[in-house]
């Protein structure tokens, strides 16, 4: 029977779990130490598994974020992987995925990137990704790289940004964002765990880049509310925090042909229209 292990139980881990569960796979996995829940054991750098957390696991899954401690030999500041190479080697391990982000591209100025693209990110989250990636890869573990566009579904959507008043519509004239459904990410992930192939890297995107103000104004058009009012470029710079503006500072389409060519993936949602639809139906049944 198969076994998945997920360092990092959160909203794509549990999205995954359950689709693999109702397979009939058994699924484990972490979660930060004080928030144990599902089963899930905690664990960070300071809160380590013993090495039977992964006794008779053949699939793992690294959904953590790297931190700033890239120097901590050839783990690329990534704590899964830190621990799996000190407790190594894994034997019955046949494949593992890394869940990185399109922000390891930089800024393209709207122009299309594929898995070969160049990576040119600053300093900062999406460098640390990078060194995190090509730790991953050079680990010598059965790894696929997964860079994830922006993430969205039932609980985290436009549809949750417009009703709690948080919403902004900044028009950045030629700004244009991925996104992907998290029922989509599962299902790439699931797909090539089905068809192994260490060493890939994935594009998870759907189909239609879009600004920013396209996906909050449809959002409000099937809610049936207003539409917040456009901010320029200019005010958002002066009203948004630096988080939030840091989702501004990249512009590029990210090209998914490789899901579809490699692992025969058709995206249940390749766009947000579709997508924002179907949570909306889910509400009501």
């Amino acid at each position: 029977m198969s076994k998945l292990f997920i360092f990092g139980f959160g909203f794509c881990g549990r999205e995954l779990a359950n689709r693999q569960r109702a397979l009939g796979w058994r699924v484990e996995g972490t979660v930060r130490p004080g928030h144990e829940r599902d089963g899930c054991r905690g664990f960070d750098r300071t809160h380590p598994l013993p090495r039977s957390a992964l006794d008779g696991v053949t699939h793992v899954l690294a959904s953590i974020p790297p931190d700033d401690q890239g120097g901590d030999g050839d783990s690329g500041g990534d704590p899964a992987l830190a621990w799996l190479k000190r407790f190594g080697p894994w034997p019955d391990l046949t494949w593992a995925g890394y869940l990185s982000t399109t922000g390891v591209y930089g800024d393209h100025q709207g122009g299309w990137v594929t898995e070969q693209t160049e990576l040119k990110a600053g300093a900062g989250r999406s460098a640390r990704r990078i060194e995190a990636e090509r730790a991953w890869l050079q680990s010598g573990l059965p790894v696929h790289v997964f860079r994830l566009a922006g993430i969205y579904g039932s609980g985290r959507s436009a549809l949750e940004q417009v009703e709690s008043g948080k919403a902004h519509r900044v028009i950045k004239p030629g700004q244009t964002f991925g996104r992907i459904h998290v029922a989509d990410v599962a299902q790439v992930v699931a797909a090539s765990m089905a068809n192994p192939n260490p060493g890939a890297i994935y594009n998870v995107a759907d189909d239609e880049p879009a600004a920013p103000a396209e996906v909050i104004g449809y959002a409000c058009e099937i809610l049936g509310v207003p539409a917040p009012p456009e901010l320029t470029w200019e005010q958002a710079q002066q009203r948004l925090s630096p988080m939030a503006l840091s989702f501004y500072a990249d512009n590029k389409k990210v090209d998914n042909g490789r899901i579809k060519r490699e692992l025969g993936v058709i995206l249940s949602y390749p766009n947000f229209r579709m997508g924002l639809d179907a949570l909306l139906q889910e509400r009501v049944g």
